[in-house]
């Protein structure tokens, strides 16, 4: 890990800490919620050791990434710009992409925005979903799950960080990382997150060192970066209509645990596996279910993630 270098990086008006290691062909990775670049230690370190330059940022609103107070701010559109953005300051004219959660969300919009900067894209947990020009994603969400649902609970500003405050960060982390249950996330306001249950024992994969490293940093930088991006879903999807109708045309793989809560969203599986994905995606050459593994896919089976990475990367 001490051979892992940061830095600092000036775009789109802010300031980005990269975490990179290595020489080669670029591979950048991008992290979601409530995450950052150590999401992609393992990654980082192997990629290195197989002849590439690994590269994972915090997000804008992350560890050590600048974190503008406005959620209007955190549109696709923002983050696809610091990344553009962070490109260029590297010199960097196309990347392999790898991403996870909103990670994923911001990699399918980077391979829709600028096709030309992405050689070919592996994602994880989220799958591209075609811009519906009639409803709203909040609106989607609520029709499906209701106003409990972790996603609509995010919505309104500070209610959710008081919420976050009275509850032990190191709770909050563990609970994040370890669960595996894949059914709709619903908090009720009258429990809150505060009021789940005491998380399980770590499992091997997630240290307590690990556990330590994410909550130094949220207690640092707070949770209402992260929280911004679903705050931002609704203007992200009015900013987004010039784009609809059009495919991902970039070579693609798509890699999900079978416990992940996004799995489990209805239609979702029916979308991936009957061609709906395939037919908004065309490159997509190859699905991944991975068996018995949850939403943090990347840290619970880093070498087999790694192998799917590399086995798909080593074409380009």
């Amino acid at each position: 890990m001490e051979k892992i270098e940061h830095t600092t990086i000036s775009t789109n008006g802010i300031n980005m800490h990269v975490a990179s290691i290595g020489s080669g062909p670029v591979i950048l990775f991008l992290h979601g919620f409530p995450d950052l670049w150590y999401s992609w230690r393992h990654q980082l370190l192997s990629f290195a050791d197989l002849g590439y330059k690994a590269i994972a940022p915090d997000l804008r609103g992350y560890g050590d990434s600048d974190a503008p107070p406005s959620h209007e701010s955190y549109t696709v559109l923002h983050i696809v710009g610091d990344l553009i953005g962070l490109l260029n300051s590297l010199g960097v004219d196309k990347v392999l992409l790898v991403g996870h959660d909103w990670g994923a969300i911001v990699a399918w919009w980077l391979c829709m925005i600028r096709p030309d900067r992405v050689k070919a894209l592996v994602n994880t947990s989220v799958v591209f979903n075609p811009r519906n020009p009639n409803v709203k994603p909040l609106d989607t969400f609520r029709s499906l799950f209701g106003d409990d649902y972790y996603i609509c609970r995010f919505q309104e500003p500070g209610e959710i960080e008081e919420d976050f405050a009275q509850t032990d960060t190191k709770k909050l982390i563990t609970r994040f990382f370890t669960s595996r249950n894949p059914r709709p996330p619903c908090i009720p306001k009258t429990v809150g997150f505060r009021g789940l249950p005491a998380p399980p024992p770590l499992p091997a994969w997630f240290t307590e060192e690990d556990v330590s490293f994410y909550v130094d940093k949220f207690n640092q930088k707070g949770f209402t970066g992260g929280l911004n991006y679903y705050r931002a879903m609704n203007l992200s999807w009015e900013l987004t209509a010039p784009w609809a109708g059009l495919q991902i045309k970039v070579p693609v793989k798509f890699i999900v645990g079978d416990l992940d809560i996004t799995y489990h969203i209805p239609g979702t599986k029916e979308y991936i596996h009957d061609g709906g994905l395939k037919k908004h995606v065309p490159f997509l050459q190859e699905v991944v279910i991975m068996e018995g593994v949850g939403h943090f896919l990347q840290q619970e089976k880093p070498e087999e993630v790694t192998d799917h990475i590399y086995s798909f990367f080593k074409k380009f």
